[in-house]
């Protein structure tokens, strides 16, 4: 199928999504079941990743929940109702467990509240002096639609609570969901009973929500003033005291050999419970824990939902493809017989990288048992080898990249002193057609410089036509010329040029994320940026190879700074970053300056006991403090942990900066 033949079917599957979104969301008259929806969604993520060309405002990928109806008053979170990030075996587990001991600096002992996942509609709930005050949808997860009346016609949610320890303020969160029970009397009406608890509570008329066999079960609070509780399961407790109810299959484990056992265990019974679920959820028991390692921008470092199996079938390979990233990196996808998994034809699996292949011993044309496993293109699990052709042949992995003929290496870890999984082009920059059309994706992409209209099918398109070479062509287009291009027209051109002359304004940590520098994410660009504070002392750093300033910002290590040296080393990625200057107006970023550490300066030396300097740094500026990276008449506080460096104890005495611990941070940040 052509690039264009494989768009219009794109389009035409983005087109159908929007409008079972607006009937199911918008009018409540869904036209079509879950499991069809389901379906869709699915068929057009798995195009996405097929194809790199293909994106859309409107895809599943680019939204978080769904927006609030049309029907009812939008209300925003005053905590964001994020998403929780998945775990579909033992090592994510064990990644997501070894994630929290490096945030903390340190391996602590944790308990894990382990609660089912009902497949139900969230909700929020706020009480204020002990009365009911709102009810609220998930909605995208910061705005949410104002739906009390409906929420009050479910016998489970109290409009009043009567207990003494209730907090003045408090908003309750839980999942509404109908029982199988229920939903077989109801059933001629809805697809299934998730679909029926999300029509119900968009009733506009609460007396029609009343109607419904709705229930109501409580998890979590988004925030809470006045209350004590220290663990989890302490909540848990509370709210059946205040008269909630609470899932009777919560339990606290210690490990994670123990979520493990219990997962499978409990994904035996799920079919005889009385309500849908698709997994358990695992929290840090410890609400103070909970509070320190906070979230990131889309989950909570804390929580995680371990799915249940996923659907597995058997197929053939047909060929091994390698794809090409933004930093060089060779991805092997098995193109396969297309085969049905849940509903939906899957014809790539991933084989992750030249590891996983040869200790799987996968080889073009075996017949292979793939699993989905939560992500759009499936991965292998195990290669019948009964099946295997007799001239079967081993399959080599290209040390030429499949782009660019350019040498490729696998880089040596010196801390775990093994060679890495993934094999890399060492034509690290535009040199590498494969790779620049990458990098200049991810420059315009949403997190980077966010140039609308843009999309990753556009990027191919232009860089097929020579129109686009490199970042700063895109400020520099041909207008006239796209005008004359297939699916352009006048109004087209002009809000893309809107688009690129808005994103001229760029703040300094975006434009050093933007350029997709391997191990430079959006927090280490903030570090940079930070650190450098403007774009010629960046840029005056770079050129005089002094990479060396870069270890006294915490957070950024050894292995960030071999990446900075490694790619400004080539000529052309340093050019291209002094290009830009002469042509976006670069401002740092903007800090809140209204906390407890407003004006004050900070600077740690040695080892915190019990938290990261990472973590500490982002405990000053949360309170609108300021990290500097020397001893100097400009620091109000110097932090001393344990070894610290004697020399910088020595000169804040000589200059009158006070010297305090860890302990007196945690005070003056109260």
């Amino acid at each position: 199928m052509t690039k264009i033949g494989i768009n219009k079917k794109y389009k035409s599957k983005i087109k159908e999504f929007i409008k079972h979104n607006k009937f199911y969301y918008d009018k409540n008259k869904p036209l079509i079941t879950d499991s069809e929806y389901d379906i869709l969604k699915k068929e057009i993520l798995e195009l996405e990743k097929k194809y790199k060309f293909l994106t859309d405002k409107n895809s599943p990928n680019n939204s978080v929940g769904f927006k609030p109806s049309k029907s009812f008053a939008k209300y925003k979170h005053k905590l964001p109702m994020l998403s929780l990030s998945n775990a579909f075996n033992e090592e994510d587990l064990k990644n997501f467990e070894k994630k929290i001991f490096n945030y903390l600096n340190k391996i602590v002992k944790i308990n894990y509240s382990v609660e089912p996942k009902i497949d139900g509609i969230s909700a929020s709930l706020t009480y204020k002096n002990k009365i009911l005050e709102s009810g609220v949808s998930r909605g995208d997860g910061r705005i949410g639609e104002l739906i009390t009346e409906n929420l009050k016609t479910i016998k489970d949610i109290p409009h009043k609570i009567n207990s003494n320890n209730f907090p003045s303020e408090i908003e309750i969160r839980g999942e509404v969901f109908i029982k199988k029970k229920d939903f077989l009397k109801i059933k001629d009406n809805f697809a299934n009973p998730r679909n029926a608890a999300s029509g119900s509570l968009r009733q506009k008329n609460p007396k029609d929500t009343k109607k419904m066999p709705l229930n109501f079960i409580a998890y979590t609070f988004g925030y809470a003033h006045d209350y004590n509780g220290k663990y989890q399961s302490d909540f848990l407790n509370d709210l059946k005291k205040w008269g909630f109810k609470t899932n009777n299959d919560n339990k606290i484990f210690s490990n994670i050999d123990e979520l493990i056992k219990f997962h499978k265990k409990f994904e035996e019974k799920r079919f005889d419970l009385d309500y849908d679920l698709d997994g358990l959820v695992y929290k840090v028991n410890d609400l103070k824990l909970q509070e320190r390692l906070g979230f990131t921008s889309n989950s909570p470092r804390w929580a995680i939902a371990h799915k249940f199996s996923a659907d597995n079938a058997y197929t053939k390979i047909i060929n091994i493809e390698i794809q090409v990233g933004r930093t060089g990196a060779l991805t092997p996808v098995a193109k396969v017989e297309p085969v049905n998994i849940g509903g939906v034809v899957v014809s790539n699996a991933t084989l992750h990288n030249e590891d996983e292949i040869k200790r799987k011993d996968i080889r073009i044309g075996d017949v292979i048992k793939i699993e989905r496993a939560g992500d759009v293109i499936p991965h292998v699990i195990e290669v019948d080898k009964a099946k295997r052709d007799n001239n079967s042949k081993l399959y080599i992995f290209p040390n030429k990249c499949p782009s660019c003929g350019s040498n490729t290496l696998k880089e040596f870890n010196k801390l775990t002193k093994k060679y890495d999984a993934v094999r890399r082009c060492i034509n690290d920059g535009y040199g590498c057609e494969r790779i620049a059309i990458e990098k200049i994706k991810h420059f315009i992409s949403k997190e980077a410089l966010n140039i609308e209209g843009l999309g990753k099918k556009v990027i191919e398109k232009f860089w097929d036509l020579k129109i686009l070479e490199k970042p700063q062509d895109l400020f520099n287009l041909n207008y006239e010329k796209i005008k004359k291009l297939e699916g352009w027209g006048e109004i087209s051109v002009k809000n893309l040029e809107k688009s690129i002359d808005k994103s001229k304004k760029v703040s300094l940590y975006k434009l050093i994320y933007s350029l997709g520098i391997r191990h430079i994410g959006s927090e280490s660009a903030k570090l940079i940026a930070d650190y450098t504070q403007n774009i010629d002392t960046l840029i005056e750093i770079l050129r005089k190879k002094q990479f060396d300033k870069f270890l006294n910002v915490d957070g950024i290590g050894e292995t960030q700074i071999n990446s900075l040296n490694h790619y400004f080393s080539n000529k052309l990625n340093f050019n291209i970053l002094v290009e830009l200057k002469k042509i976006l107006i670069i401002e740092n970023e903007k800090l809140n300056k209204d906390g407890s550490l407003k004006n004050l300066t900070f600077m740690i030396t040695g080892k915190l006991n019990g938290i990261s300097r990472a973590e500490a740094k982002s405990l000053i500026e949360k309170n609108s403090g300021t990290t500097l990276s020397t001893v100097s008449k400009n620091l109000n506080y110097l932090i001393v942990g344990e070894k610290p460096t004697k020399r910088k104890i020595d000169k804040a005495k000589i200059l009158g900066v006070k010297i305090i611990s860890l302990h007196e941070l945690q005070k003056l940040s109260n």
